[in-house]
């Protein structure tokens, strides 16, 4: 009864920093992947791609102390705040390792089960990652990752296609496609587990909403600049930057005044498969 000892009141200063860093992005996805996931006594589970913590934290505190969970992050100042929070939290079942998902310093047949939220698409080489996951199970051991597949801010990407064209910049559609499809669709996500060694026992699909105001309201968003905009700016020439956002941005505003929003749909996509 430990928990009796901790005391964390609401006045407690760093009490926002443990419970204040999930992103409204991320929620949905982790959530759906909680729902979903085994819950079985004496599991040794990995977080592939932690994070901060989440679901990783959440997963810990669900499971109870009979699972030992693993985080593992490439993400230093990420890996360092999930650290901060299990030691603060007091959890004895967690361990957070800085490393390579693609390399994981595991040995093979070492867990029960594998996670991953939001993983696949942001991984450099998902195969490669895909195969060490099948590697660090053990048999029969089970793999449950949530992902956005194809289908993504399509609203956006209608728009975003227009304004090239508009603009002349015909040799950026190829790039613009690239960045659409790189998210995969249900085929080509099964195909990543079967050829790492899997067989796919579930595939879900689910949708979530994102509401702005207007197009300007979306592009400064903080997820925007940090998770989106990076790939989009690498669509357009430099010198033709300003005047292609401006126009986005213009015609997004349009859509929004039309219809008295702007709305992005985002699918999602819950897989599991087992060794």
């Amino acid at each position: 009864m430990h928990y009796l000892d901790q005391d964390f009141p609401v006045n407690h200063p760093e009490l926002p920093l443990l419970i204040d860093q999930l992103s409204l992005w991320s929620a949905p996805f982790g959530k759906w992947l909680l729902d979903n996931v085994p819950m079985q006594r004496d599991l040794d589970v990995l977080d592939v791609g932690c994070g901060t913590g989440f679901p990783l934290i959440e997963l810990a505190q669900q499971l109870g102390t009979s699972a030992k969970l693993t985080g593992i992050d490439s993400w230093v100042e990420g890996i360092n705040r999930a650290i901060w929070k299990v030691e603060k939290m007091g959890l004895k079942n967690v361990e957070l390792v800085r490393g390579d998902a693609a390399k994981m310093p595991f040995k093979d047949g070492q867990f029960d089960l594998v996670v991953s939220n939001l993983g696949i698409n942001n991984f450099d080489n998902p195969p490669a990652v895909l195969k060490e996951c099948h590697r660090v199970l053990k048999r029969n051991g089970k793999i449950c990752i949530t992902t956005n597949i194809e289908g993504h801010f399509r609203e956006f990407y209608m728009v975003f296609e227009s304004v090239l064209k508009e603009s002349n910049l015909k040799d950026s559609l190829p790039l613009l496609k690239a960045d659409i499809e790189h998210r995969g669709n249900n085929e080509t996500i099964r195909d990543l587990f079967e050829q790492a060694g899997f067989s796919v026992l579930k595939m879900l699909r689910e949708r979530s909403q994102l509401r702005y105001l207007d197009g300007s309201a979306m592009m400064h968003h903080f997820l925007t600049v940090v998770g989106f905009l990076p790939a989009w700016r690498a669509i357009i020439p430099k010198e033709k930057e300003r005047e292609v956002f401006g126009l986005l941005e213009k015609k997004l505003n349009e859509q929004a005044d039309w219809d008295g929003e702007l709305k992005m749909t985002v699918p999602m996509l819950f897989v599991e498969a087992v060794k």
